[in-house]
């Protein structure tokens, strides 16, 4: 027994390296968490949540696939920095400025001319459609700056560069924060736009910020930056074996952001009260859960870097000693969420107790959520890093419509539970079902290849 628990447990030096991609990463996903949660704060105080959150559903849809995207060419790219392959590293950029590209475009087509289906879709109230085509009319644009900025900061923290893109957002959310304030309320020489304004902020902060990663890695020169001619060079050979790797991220997170949407779907059918108070929680969740995104993506690049240079069984020792970790950030994270639950609802301002009180519910739930969520995003980047892809799909989005939508639907619908904590409680036997199997996927050992012989 000893020995198998001093297997989860790092060393020194790991704990050290873990810790320098980990916490960039991590601070990144908080700052990009704030923004969110600003904005919501914002936008709460003029009536509007609800609106935007559902606006939002587009973006987090064409986010996910984008996601899904530098996941799936990050696979690679962080073993071909192992490998210190230079050639392939420009590939990997140009591929995955190619695919956001065609994503961005797609979303932008959908929102321009399906706009108010899709969000009378989610929640059939005129006043939330009409204020949410305001802002998604202007914010459908931020698609193209986000997707470039996914694809060069991918590159960057899969070259152990991680601060770039944390510095970087830095400057996005302050440019942010500033334009909310300016044109949401108006302040100084600028107009009062209201929910416009929060969705123009949004376009021109993450435009500032893409600017700012392209100069950046133009004036240093980066290994995976190139002439056009040689980033667009992808053979056969070369795009083949990737895009059969990619393409089952792809469909996941797709699939997975269809079924999240699907969620506020059957929630919504509970009222916009509710809504209003299920928003609020879920800003505060993700503002909280920086540390899973954060040290699951550091788990990728790091085991990718190990199988790139062929060191297979140390790259499973350091996965045991992942999972030890995790297990310790999870306790950490749900302690967290707890102790502030209520200090940041009464944040938002909400119009009255029963509401704050109903958040604070909710972010109790989402604390239950959090603890098996870090432990199964971080198998998912243990899968990735080597390779392991066609799995995901039925650990995540196949369980997601499977067990997650069926009891939401079936407890509002069937059951007629009508607290919206309740049923998002019920919602998390999704994540139990998920770490049990994709446990078992991790310990089988099959996730642990070096990707780079495969690619010419």
């Amino acid at each position: 027994m000893h020995c198998v628990l001093k297997d989860y447990i790092g060393t020194k030096d790991f704990y050290e390296r873990t810790a320098r991609i980990a916490v960039p990463l991590a601070l990144q996903n908080l700052l990009l968490s704030c923004q969110s949660m600003i904005d919501t704060m914002m936008v709460t105080r003029i009536g509007m949540v609800s609106a935007v959150g559902t606006a939002a559903q587009i973006d987090s849809l064409a986010g996910l696939v984008s996601y899904g995207v530098v996941g799936g060419i990050g696979m690679f790219a962080a073993q071909f920095y192992g490998a210190r392959d230079g050639k392939n590293l420009k590939r990997c950029l140009g591929l995955c400025l190619t695919l956001v590209m065609i994503n961005a475009v797609f979303w932008i087509t959908m929102a321009s001319f399906f706009g108010e289906n899709i969000l009378r879709f989610y929640m059939n109230d005129d006043s939330v459609v009409r204020d949410g085509l305001l802002y998604l009319n202007i914010e459908k644009w931020s698609l193209i700056f986000q997707g470039i900025s996914f694809s060069f900061s991918n590159m960057l923290r899969n070259t152990k560069q991680p601060k770039i893109a944390l510095y970087t957002s830095v400057v996005t959310a302050c440019v942010n924060v500033v334009l909310n304030l300016c044109l949401i309320y108006g302040l100084g020489p600028f107009p009062e736009m209201g929910v416009e304004g929060a969705a123009l902020a949004t376009v021109i902060a993450q435009c500032a910020g893409c600017v700012l990663l392209i100069s950046y890695c133009i004036h240093t020169k980066q290994m995976f930056l190139g002439r056009v001619k040689e980033m667009l060079d992808l053979p056969l050979s070369f795009a083949k074996p990737i895009f059969e790797r990619v393409w089952p991220l792809i469909l996941n997170e797709s699939t997975f952001g269809v079924g999240q949407t699907l969620f506020v779907k059957a929630f919504g059918q509970l009222g916009k009260e509710q809504m209003d108070a299920y928003y609020v929680g879920l800003e505060i969740y993700n503002l909280l859960t920086f540390l899973i995104y954060g040290y699951g993506s550091a788990v990728q690049i790091l085991l990718g870097s190990i199988l790139g240079k062929g060191e297979v069984e140390e790259a499973k020792k350091e996965c045991r000693m992942h999972m030890g970790l995790s297990l310790m950030l999870s306790v950490v994270l749900v302690g967290l969420i707890c102790l502030l639950a209520r200090p940041m609802v009464l944040l938002f301002g909400l119009s009255d107790e029963s509401a704050s009180n109903l958040a604070v519910r909710i972010v109790y739930v989402f604390a239950v959520k959090a603890s098996m969520r870090l432990f199964n995003f971080v198998i998912f980047c243990v899968l990735r890093s080597g390779g392991d892809a066609k799995v995901i799909p039925l650990l995540d989005s196949g369980l997601e419509w499977a067990v997650g939508l069926t009891s939401a639907f079936f407890s509002v619908n069937v059951l007629k539970i009508s607290g919206i904590a309740l049923v998002l409680l019920i919602t998390q036997l999704e994540q139990l079902v998920r770490l049990v199997f994709g446990m078992k996927r991790v310990r089988s050992g099959r996730w642990a290849r070096d990707l780079t012989v495969l690619v010419e």
